[in-house]
């Protein structure tokens, strides 16, 4: 009877180790795309408790979270002949697991490699204006190509961002250039804007001061009180004429 034991001991181990090869968990956020003899089963398991008749059957366990994909800097040239750097993050998740893993070995590579070519032939249809200002339209084109190429792997892309443009330091500094102009035709602009403005209230100024002569003679007086208020000025008062115009006559009668 006792000699048994060793074999019975085996035996057990050995129908241990196939349940729990048997027996397999899942997260939440992972599915179990199930071979039986080689063929895919059409719907994939979990999460929870999940039973693999293992070496009949074999699971490939594929996580549906997010996957934030970085892409490294791209040389891209512009459709205006602008060489820069561009680099940009994909934001994806697996919609299908069957179809990502049967249609595509490695698709967290492939959307990767697609993702770059994307980036660099997209950028460079585009002139660097488009590039730096429009860059929300640019990152929908690029989530709408990139996702269009993904579908059949089962894989969506929710988002991609440009996240920095990198430019030669020559381009950087003509750039600085053509703000500064541009700052200082704006300058000129409003500067004229004023002259102009100005010159129209002292024509309705003047025209008011044409029809009320006394109007001149209190400027006159308002001017004097500013000036006065410096206390750093000789004043020369003007005398006006009207003011002696009176005894100018006078001497004219006699």
């Amino acid at each position: 009877m006792f000699q048994n034991i060793p074999g019975l001991v085996i035996a057990a181990f050995i129908v241990v180790l196939i349940i729990s090869r048997w027996i397999n968990i899942l997260k939440e956020y992972e599915r179990g795309v199930i071979f039986t003899l080689g063929r895919v089963d059409k719907d994939p398991k979990g999460p929870g408790l999940i039973f693999v008749l293992w070496p009949i059957q074999r699971m490939v366990t594929v996580s549906q979270r997010t996957v934030v994909l970085d892409i490294p800097p791209q040389d891209v040239i512009t459709r205006d002949n602008v060489s820069v750097k561009v680099n940009a993050v994909v934001y994806f998740r697996v919609m299908n697991p069957v179809r990502c893993i049967i249609e595509v070995e490695n698709y967290i590579y492939a959307t990767s490699q697609l993702a770059q070519t994307t980036l660099r032939s997209m950028l460079g249809e585009v002139v660097l204006d488009d590039l730096l200002a429009e860059r929300e339209k640019l990152n929908l084109r690029l989530q709408e190509v990139i996702d269009r190429h993904t579908d059949p792997w089962g894989v969506k892309v929710a988002l991609v961002e440009v996240k920095q443009v990198d430019l030669p330091e020559s381009m950087q500094r003509a750039m600085a250039r053509q703000a500064e102009a541009e700052r200082e035709k704006r300058a000129k602009i409003i500067h004229a804007e004023g002259e102009f403005q100005a010159s129209q209230r002292l024509a309705d100024a003047a025209e008011v001061i044409q029809h009320q002569p006394a109007a001149l003679q209190l400027r006159y007086l308002q001017t004097l009180t500013e000036i006065a208020a410096e206390k750093n000025s000789t004043i020369v008062f003007p005398l006006p004429i009207d003011t002696i115009k009176q005894f100018l006559d006078l001497g004219k009668d006699k």
